[in-house]
């Protein structure tokens, strides 16, 4: 067995119960005792406490702010400072590399890349820009659900002011935090960077508040799937492009044909074509009849019998919010929704409808 990586909260979920996994290179929390289809539950009621340190940060200078947005869709030269953005590096071909926040910290850019990406992402920006700084030292905490704000508060009275993709500078009994509005459940929240010697310390001030549990990958996979969101490696990879993947909301006009920087990112004459012309084939979210769920890899077809695949599910499960199956599937961009199709589950066909997403409706603080 390879040798897995753990993050500063490693000891705290050990002693909270939880199922540890390897998870992109380290060990990581599944679930508690309480389980994953209460955890889930309980993120939408009231607070989630989620371990996300195993992705990566890192700081990029100012002046690098049009070298970074050489590599990205997006407009990173008109991000404000306080604010944070969606990005997405992309490769030649117009495929994704990974999926980031870049966050304008007034004085510098700060980025959050995933995991198993974590080291590629790093070398890419090092080959394309300079003073790019990881930050090895520092955690990441997600705090999710209706109740994330006045449990945060309880702490630190200044979060409540900040606004959805907001983000500032907080100082906590001495520890430099970084915290922004944001989360990859659908509910309000927020995501706290903090120096690894005061992550244990942080997490267990904010399990102390009644409303706060923790909460492994298990259910942060059916929130974020609940929400229509993608993960990396799993719904978006080098092969998809984010107009395909329905991501197109994240490429502002100046980017696109006709803006005043339009273009100049790797793979932007598929991605522009396909935001003027519309991709071959869409993201898009299913409902499988009755209760079995048509997980990743349940190939699609368009009758009940014969035919060739049209696509294939990239994320499927269980929806404890909505008491049923969801998936989600590349298809042609032609088939309307409410159209029926088939996923064939243990050699039977059984029928989807095609349904708009998110599959639970998003609660961002607006």
């Amino acid at each position: 067995m390879t040798d897995l990586k753990r993050t500063g909260l490693y000891d705290l979920h050990v002693e909270l119960g939880a199922k540890m996994v390897p998870f992109a290179g380290y060990e990581m929390p599944v679930q508690y005792p309480l389980g994953v289809l209460k955890e889930h539950l309980h993120t939408r009621a009231a607070a989630g406490l989620f371990d996300v340190s195993h992705m990566g940060q890192v700081l990029v200078p100012l002046d690098q702010i049009d070298a970074l947005e050489a590599l990205v869709p997006v407009s990173v030269a008109g991000l404000k400072p306080g604010r944070q953005r969606y990005a997405f590096f992309t490769n030649d071909a117009g495929g994704i590399l990974d999926d980031l926040m870049i966050t304008h910290l007034g004085d510098t850019l700060m980025l959050v890349v995933n995991a198993a990406c974590k080291d590629a992402d790093i070398a890419h920006l090092q080959a394309h820009l300079s003073g790019v700084q990881p930050l090895p030292d520092r955690s990441l905490l997600a705090l999710q659900g209706p109740q994330a704000e006045e449990a945060l508060a309880s702490l630190l009275p200044g979060v409540a002011k900040l606004e959805f993709m907001g983000v500032d500078r907080f100082q906590w009994d001495g520890a430099d935090l970084v915290i922004s509005r944001s989360g990859y459940t659908g509910e309000d929240g927020y995501e706290i960077s903090v120096p690894t010697v005061r992550v244990d310390e942080l997490a267990r001030a904010l399990l102390a508040h009644p409303a706060v549990e923790a909460i492994g990958l298990g259910a942060r996979d059916s929130l974020r799937l609940e929400s229509g969101l993608c993960l990396y490696g799993h719904d978006i990879d080098t092969t998809t492009s984010p107009v395909e993947a329905g991501l197109s909301w994240a490429i502002q006009k100046i980017r696109r044909k006709g803006g005043a920087r339009e273009g100049g990112f790797p793979g932007a004459a598929r991605i522009l074509a396909e935001l003027e012309n519309g991709p071959a084939r869409l993201r898009r979210g299913l409902k499988p009849e009755g209760r079995a769920p048509m997980r990743e890899g349940v190939e699609i077809f368009a009758g009940p019998e014969g035919g060739a695949p049209i696509g294939t599910v990239t994320s499927g499960g269980f929806g404890p919010s909505i008491e049923g199956p969801m998936a989600m599937a590349y298809l042609p961009a032609d088939l309307p929704v409410g159209a029926t199709v088939y996923g064939e589950v243990r050699g039977k066909r059984l029928p989807a409808t095609i349904v708009p997403m998110p599959f639970n409706p998003h609660s961002y603080k607006r």
